[in-house]
């Protein structure tokens, strides 16, 4: 069962429809990360349990320092995989399709 460590989880409406986004601007320092260590924070925002994403690794991918060696592994679980990585007929998974499933 998710659960929300940093209160991160709000309620975007728009359209008449609702959808549930994570902030990151909820943990403070997140303004100075990289774009693509924004999309894993969201990542383990959106998939905190307690047991394979902790509140420990998202606080270490917020102070992650480019000069030091990381000292914590994350976890990282894709949402989806495109349709267009796996070829039509015999499912078997394309070069660029093989790694998104990595």
């Amino acid at each position: 069962m998710p659960i929300d460590t940093f209160a991160a989880q709000k309620t975007l409406s728009a359209a008449g429809s609702s959808f549930t986004i994570f902030r990151l601007d909820a943990l403070p320092g997140t303004a100075r990360l990289p774009y693509s260590l924004k999309v894993l924070l969201e990542n383990l925002l959106r998939n905190e349990d307690g047991r394979a994403v902790t509140a420990d690794q998202i606080t270490a991918l917020v102070g992650w320092a480019p000069a030091t060696e990381p000292a914590t592994e994350i976890q990282f679980t894709p949402a989806r995989v495109p349709n267009t990585a796996w070829r039509h007929g015999t499912s078997t998974p394309t070069a660029p399709g093989a790694a998104t499933t990595r």
